[in-house]
C-alpha cells in the first residue's frame, strides 16, 4: 500500500512528522533539495516537488540566502491601537510595507494591514483614499529612507551613477517597489519626481535637446527597474517552489543536459563546460556589470 503513495509525497509527510514531533522547529532549515535526493535516493526533481507540496501548503517557505525553512505560525500578527484616533497615516504606511515586504505587494489588502494593525478596516480609509493611494504613499516612503545627497557632484556622469546606485538600493532593500510603475504610464509620486529632478539638474550643463534628457533619464531609470524586477521574481519563485535558486537550478539540470545532448546548441554547450562550477548568477555583480558600460554609452551620446 505504501507504494501507492507517490515518492514526493512520502518525503513531505516523512518532513511533516519530524515538525510535529519536534525534531524539526519553526525557522530551522529542512534538508536541500540536493540532500532530500540522496537521502531517497530520487531525482533531484521528486525531492524538489515534495519541498515545493510543503511550500503550498505553507509548512515551509524559502528564506533568501538561507535555504527553505520551517514556516513560523501563520497567525497575523498583530498591533492593537488602544484607540482608533492614535492611528495615523506613517502608522499605516509603515505596516503596510511590512507586509509587502514580508508576502509581496500582491499579499496587501486593506482588510489584511487593518488586521495586524488591530483596528477595523474602514479606519484606514481616513487617513488614505484606498489601495492605489497607500502604494503610493508606501513607495514615497521607502525611496525617502534612502535620500539623494543634498549636493549633487560635477559632472552629469557622477550625478547619473548616485542616482542609479541610490534606485537600486532601494529595490535591493524592497524588491516589490520595481512592479509598482512603468515607462508608460508612471506614478504621480513626489518622491520619484525628486529622481527625475536629480537628473534635469545632472543633465542641464549638457548640449542635449529636451527629448533626448528624457529619454537618457529614462534609460538609465528602466536600467536599473528592469535588473531590480529579477529580485520580486526570485522572492515570488521561492515562495511558490519552496526552492532556492540553486536548488531550483539543480533540480533542472538532468532537463540541461538533455538539451545540451542534442547537439543542436554547440556554442551554449561548450560554454556551459568551459564554466564548469565557476559561474554564480549575482544580480549585485549583474548590475555592476552592466551600468558601467551604460554610462560609457551614454558619454558618446552626451560628449
Amino acid at each position: 500500500m505504501a507504494d501507492a503513495v507517490p515518492p514526493h509525497a512520502r518525503i513531505a509527510a516523512d518532513i511533516k512528522r519530524r515538525i510535529a514531533d519536534g525534531r524539526l522547529r519553526p525557522g530551522e532549515r529542512v534538508p536541500s533539495t540536493r540532500q532530500l535526493a540522496r537521502d531517497w535516493n530520487v531525482a533531484l526533481a521528486t525531492a524538489a516537488k515534495a519541498l515545493t507540496l510543503l511550500a503550498r501548503e505553507g509548512v515551509v517557505v524559502a528564506e533568501p540566502r538561507v535555504g527553505t525553512v520551517v514556516a513560523e505560525s501563520r497567525t497575523p500578527k498583530l498591533r492593537p491601537a488602544s484607540h482608533e484616533h492614535d492611528l495615523t497615516r506613517e502608522r499605516i504606511v509603515r505596516a503596510a510595507v511590512e507586509i509587502a515586504d514580508e508576502d509581496g505587494l500582491e499579499e496587501l489588502t486593506m482588510r489584511g494591514l487593518a488586521t495586524r494593525l488591530g483596528v477595523a478596516t474602514m479606519s484606514l480609509y481616513r487617513h488614505v483614499g484606498g489601495k492605489d493611494d497607500l502604494v503610493m504613499l508606501m513607495v514615497g516612503a521607502v525611496i525617502g529612507d534612502f535620500p539623494l545627497p543634498q549636493e549633487a557632484p560635477e559632472g552629469w556622469r557622477a550625478a547619473m551613477e548616485i542616482a542609479a546606485r541610490t534606485q537600486w538600493a532601494v529595490y535591493r532593500a524592497h524588491p516589490w517597489v520595481a512592479g509598482t510603475t512603468s515607462l508608460t504610464r508612471p506614478m504621480p509620486s513626489p518622491a520619484l519626481l525628486e529622481h527625475a529632478e536629480w537628473a534635469m539638474r545632472a543633465l542641464a550643463g549638457t548640449s542635449l535637446d529636451p527629448v533626448t534628457k528624457m529619454h537618457v533619464h529614462t534609460l538609465l531609470f528602466s536600467y536599473v527597474q528592469g535588473m531590480a524586477a529579477n529580485l520580486e521574481l526570485e522572492r515570488r519563485a521561492r515562495a511558490h517552489t519552496g526552492m532556492t535558486a540553486d536548488e531550483w537550478m539543480d533540480a533542472q539540470y538532468p532537463a540541461l543536459l538533455g538539451l545540451t545532448a542534442s547537439g543542436r546548441h554547440p556554442a551554449f554547450t561548450r560554454l556551459i563546460e568551459e564554466l564548469g562550477d565557476d559561474f554564480d548568477l549575482d544580480l549585485d555583480l549583474l548590475f555592476e556589470f552592466g551600468l558601467t558600460p551604460l554610462l560609457d554609452g551614454l558619454e558618446k551620446v552626451i560628449g
